[in-house]
């Protein structure tokens, strides 16, 4: 299996995944944080649900023709249906970029640039994994943190949940 083809499974993976996390997120509850210095549950939703097509809005613009990767604020939304279109349409952005890549692509430098200074160089495939897929299971593990302080059932990820009826039967 090629580099390119292990990325693209996982991100089908992860996006599956996430999905699911993001279906449970409750509308009515968008406003809560558990601590001052949090995210809302929108923001943190919301923020989970852009990742995805960061793919190609931080990988693939910006550093390469010297222009400095813009801090991607996504847009709060005001229902579930809002944030799960709002995830389609950044899985289906991510996933076209990723699926348009070669290996050689992959392999190719790429560097953060921050008020014109390189902060970190690293390839196209480190960034994908680390900047993009690592990042996203993180805030994807923060709101389901989330979702658990506020008592919603979470679903399994890398294997059943506690809220899995099966999981411990």
């Amino acid at each position: 299996m090629t580099v390119l083809e292990l990325l693209k499974t996982e991100f089908e993976y992860e996006m599956t995944s996430t999905r699911k996390v993001l279906e449970r997120v409750p509308a009515d509850k968008f406003a809560w944080r558990p601590h001052a210095k949090s995210m809302s549950l929108a923001r943190l939703a919301s923020h989970v649900a852009t990742l995805p097509m960061w793919a190609s809005t931080m990988v693939d613009e910006g550093p390469e023709d010297g222009e400095e990767v813009a801090v991607l604020e996504p847009a709060c939304p005001t229902s579930s249906a809002e944030l799960l279109a709002c995830f389609e349409r950044s899985a289906c952005q991510g996933r076209d970029y990723l699926y348009g890549l070669s290996d050689d692509d992959l392999a190719r430098p790429w560097t953060l640039l921050v008020r014109e200074q390189d902060v970190c160089a690293m390839t196209r495939a480190e960034v994908l994994r680390m900047a993009i897929m690592n990042h996203l299971a993180h805030h994807r593990g923060q709101l389901i943190v989330y979702l658990r302080m506020l008592d919603v059932p979470v679903p399994g990820i890398y294997g059943p949940s506690a809220d899995d009826e099966s999981a411990y039967a």
